[in-house]
């Protein structure tokens, strides 16, 4: 590669690296990723491209200035981290050797702790990324009573940039075009969100050579977890749950219990099916490739397709706010009272359904931060024994101690499945847990229980009527 008399020089430009003063012939053959940019006359890539760049350059020994890193060593003010348990231990060592990768352990293990002692470890300019605002100002509280550091924030109508802060994965996607040269280290919390068309951006747009992804359920229903290996890096760590269940983690049970809808809400859901498989039905006749991603992009132009949208959703209304369950739970309430206990459901709908029928507090996701926090303090000092959610609890949320959770409606997602259990698991003692599944019988919610419980978390389930 040729370059002109001022020598080439790497630059990092929103959320890019720009090589300049290489002419566009020179640069042959151009590495994956870069592209001549003619509207400034240079070589571009993404800025994730950084280590690549800078090593290739080194091996094939060309001289280049580097303008790029403009983060900075960082000195804690102190270190009140506890001693690590032998899984964990062996998670920073593994992650330690190639200081890009993912871990996997299972909610409850102390992956907050992993991800802290690398942050000591590597002492570097640092970036975590959350996926909302209640793990990131949870990881806010932890960094300043672990490392004695006051992280800057950005997110939530807050734009305070430190050399340590913390944000979403939203707001790192629409300020990482500025960010991206300030930090050595980026951590992606609960990083199966990452490869996302848009969340991607936030890895992409940013040139971090160390880069750490925590998840307890890396796989996702559209394939995109195999592009975390370029986005973050491989999978470095890996804890099975068996390996942990009763010794870091509490020990559990999985009780399946099913329910049947009544009369009047079968002869609709009845109602509602066949109206659907007649119209399905037609549309094969006419096109055999005819599918239901068909009828819902028809669903915005054509009444008919938009009908028989609504039949599906108010069919799958009828299964998800079942009057039954409301029955089960009562007695599920009876049979744990004086226990804390969590119900998960599967739209904010019953949520309510369940918070006005038994006077408890319902927590969802469009709720503002002072009632969250006053939710969860009331259930850890025990004035609200139950608590109730939709989706906001799913993920990360540190919630005080509970053993045991009923969950009466959600997705057939494993991921959601082990992050729900995982709300239960954290060791009191020789404290068992419980997770009750109350399933509508004979409805496409036992599909999604069948699909929930393939995952190695819900091994042994038993069935109970109540």
């Amino acid at each position: 590669m040729h370059t002109t008399e001022q020598g080439a020089m790497l630059r990092f430009v929103e959320g890019t690296l720009v090589l300049d003063n290489v002419s566009r012939g020179d640069f042959a053959p151009a590495p994956a990723g870069w592209a001549w940019d003619g509207r400034v006359g240079a070589w571009r890539c993404d800025a994730s491209g950084y280590s690549r760049v800078t090593q290739l350059f080194t091996e094939r020994g060309i001289a280049f200035k580097d303008a790029v890193p403009q983060w900075q060593p960082i000195d804690w003010p102190y270190v009140s981290l506890p001693p690590l348990r032998p899984e964990q231990d062996r998670a920073v060592h593994a992650w330690l050797t190639p200081r890009r990768g993912v871990v996997v352990m299972p909610t409850g293990t102390g992956k907050t702790e992993v991800a802290l002692a690398i942050m000591w470890e590597t002492a570097v300019s640092t970036l975590i990324v959350a996926p909302v605002r209640d793990l990131m100002y949870q990881w806010h509280d932890r960094i300043r009573l672990g490392l004695g550091y006051d992280a800057g924030i950005i997110g939530d109508n807050t734009y305070n940039l430190r050399p340590v802060s913390v944000t979403t994965y939203d707001s790192a996607c629409i300020h990482m075009e500025k960010l991206g040269a300030l930090f050595g280290l980026l951590i992606f919390d609960e990083c199966h969100h990452l490869p996302g068309p848009l969340r991607r951006d936030a890895a992409r747009m940013s040139a971090a050579p160390m880069r750490l992804g925590l998840t307890a359920t890396p796989e996702r229903s559209d394939g995109l977890h195999m592009d975390l290996a370029d986005l973050v890096g491989p999978t470095v760590y890996t804890l099975p749950l068996a390996h942990v269940r009763g010794r870091t983690l509490a020990d559990y049970d999985v009780v399946r219990i099913p329910v049947h809808l009544s009369a009047d809400e079968q002869s609709h859901y009845d109602s509602l099916s066949g109206e659907i498989r007649r119209y399905m039905h037609d549309k094969v006749k006419e096109d055999r490739d005819y599918s239901w991603n068909d009828l819902c992009s028809d669903a915005g132009k054509d009444p008919e397709s938009r009908r028989v949208q609504k039949a599906f959703h108010a069919k799958t209304a009828i299964e998800d706010r079942a009057e039954e369950k409301l029955r089960v739970l009562e007695d599920l309430f009876r049979l744990h009272a004086g226990t804390r206990l969590i119900v998960f459901t599967g739209t904010n709908a019953m949520a309510r359904d369940v918070s006005r029928r038994f006077l408890v507090p319902c927590l969802l996701n469009h709720c503002r931060k002072k009632e969250r926090v006053e939710v969860l303090e009331g259930f850890r000092r025990g004035d609200y024994p139950v608590l109730v959610a939709n989706q906001v609890l799913d993920e990360g949320v540190d919630i005080p101690a509970a053993k045991v959770a009923v969950v009466i409606g959600g997705k057939g997602s494993i991921r959601q499945a082990k992050q729900r259990l995982g709300r239960i698991l954290r060791r009191q003692g020789d404290e068992r847990a419980v997770l009750y599944e109350v399933v509508c019988a004979e409805t496409r919610e036992e599909t999604r229980s069948r699909l929930r419980r393939k995952s190695d978390a819900y091994v042994r389930t038993s069935h109970r009527r109540v």
